[in-house]
């Protein structure tokens, strides 16, 4: 790079060994300019370029700026000048091949895309974030169903084998229907106290005290396992909230073991029937009538075999409210295929143990 001259006065030094002006010349001559009339410094080739650089291809700037739409191309947005060497200015670059498709990207953005949820999504699309559990769930349900009435009617021991199943199922398919996986500690806790509830109502004599007993310790527990926790605050509410929620459920999932054997039978019974009514391809209004009609029937029918008689279409329709409100529940905010085979087959059995146990009593 050529030094720049100025206009100071020479003071004699001169750091590359040659003099500027001839020995004892101090400075210009008076009214001398340092450059002849007219020339204005050195000829710089690309002053001319240096501020002027030309913006090739089509910009915001250079259009009437019109909205940008997904009509515009790549090499549109991309367009700039390459280095230019220090002879004749390069040509323009040419265009980029424009993309096979220009459907392939969307309109411009000021802010980001964050990740919305699955139901967030349905919402904006005006679709459902209910979708229910189907025929496959229900079905499974039904099968539980029908254990838990045949074990009912062979033995107190018996009904253990699977009831555990459901509260096992229950505690597990609660934390992932709240979007809480994995969580095994919690449906741990849930479980177990479901487990301790079992033992305390044998030991009891099936009292439904020992239910609430282990209810009200199990809370306790899992608020002191929560204030432990080094999480934030919200998530050691939402975790206690899981917790509490999930270790309730399977803990009175074991209704059926402090009720009658009778009403234990008919209300698991008229549960799957509902179930599978409910999970035929009808409206939602007509689908719930027909479930609690379904359900009504179930027990009238079991009710004729244990002797209930016709009060087990009051038990039956009861335990069938019961179920539909846990299909219901198993159905919110988008939930997976896990959800479906978890809380979808659990939470309808679970939801009418406290009707069986309260009816049952009422009626046997």
């Amino acid at each position: 790079m050529t030094d720049q001259p100025t206009n100071q006065p020479y003071d004699g030094y001169d750091p590359y060994g040659q003099q500027g002006y001839p020995q004892g010349h101090q400075g210009y001559p008076q009214g001398h300019q340092a450059y002849p009339q007219g020339h204005q410094g050195y000829d710089d080739p690309y002053a001319g370029q240096q501020y002027t650089q030309q913006w090739q291809g089509q910009t915001w700037e250079t259009q009437t700026q019109s909205p940008v739409s997904a009509q515009v191309t790549a090499a549109e947005e991309t367009a700039y000048l390459p280095p230019q060497g220090h002879g004749t200015p390069a040509p323009a670059p040419a265009h980029a091949p424009a993309p096979a498709s220009s459907a392939e990207y969307g309109p411009a953005t000021v802010a980001g895309n964050p990740r919305i949820t699955d139901a967030q999504r349905a919402r904006a699309e005006g679709r459902s974030p209910i979708i229910e559990p189907g025929m496959q769930p229900a079905a499974l349900t039904a099968l539980l169903g029908l254990l838990l009435a045949g074990a009912a009617a062979v033995g107190t021991y018996a009904l253990l084998v699977p009831l555990v199943v459901l509260q096992a199922v229950t505690a597990a398919g609660w934390f992932r229907l709240n979007g809480m996986w994995p969580a095994r500690q919690g449906i741990a806790l849930g479980f177990a106290g479901a487990l301790a509830a079992d033992a305390a109502l044998l030991a009891s004599d099936r009292s439904p005290s020992a239910i609430l007993g282990t209810l009200g310790v199990w809370v306790l527990l899992a608020l002191v396992l929560q204030l432990r926790s080094h999480a934030d605050p919200d998530e050691r509410m939402y975790g206690l909230m899981a917790t509490v929620a999930a270790s309730a459920l399977a803990i009175v999932a074991g209704g059926y073991l402090a009720a009658e054997a009778d009403a234990v039978t008919v209300g698991a019974i008229a549960v799957a029937v509902a179930v599978l009514a409910r999970a035929l391809p009808l409206p939602t209004p007509a689908s719930v009538v027909v479930a609690l009609l379904a359900g009504a029937g179930g027990g009238v029918a079991a009710g004729s075999l244990t002797g209930l008689g016709t009060s087990g279409a009051l038990l039956g329709a009861g335990a069938a409210a019961c179920a539909l409100i846990g299909h219901r529940v198993a159905s919110y905010d988008y939930p997976s295929r896990f959800v479906h085979f978890t809380a979808g087959v659990a939470l309808p059995l679970s939801a009418a143990a406290p009707a069986v146990y309260v009816l049952g009593r009422a009626l046997v």
